[in-house]
């Protein structure tokens, strides 16, 4: 399968069934040398309303990636990294 025909996909979490958006809405992380998809990740900003922000970027691991069916991507955990910036 193509990368190209996975982007309209759900990205579905088992547990509890959290919806995170379609594939289209995230970064591919990869190894440009060997072709190696080693997640997705998920960029959500928060406390705008500060000088400082923090950006919260949730990563679904490759790894983690269960099940890539006809309309969706089903998954067992992210992983969350924060990372703190100036506006």
């Amino acid at each position: 399968m193509l990368l190209s025909e996975m982007v309209d996909k759900e990205l579905i979490q088992i547990e509890g069934g959290v919806h995170f958006g379609i594939l289209a809405h995230t970064e591919c992380l990869l190894d440009v040398q060997t072709g190696k998809i080693h997640g997705f990740e998920i960029i959500k900003d928060k406390l705008p309303f500060q000088k400082k922000k923090v950006k919260v970027s949730e990563m679904i691991p490759w790894h983690e990636i269960i099940l890539i069916g006809e309309d969706r991507i089903l998954f067992n955990k992210t992983t969350t990294v924060q990372s703190e910036f100036l506006q």
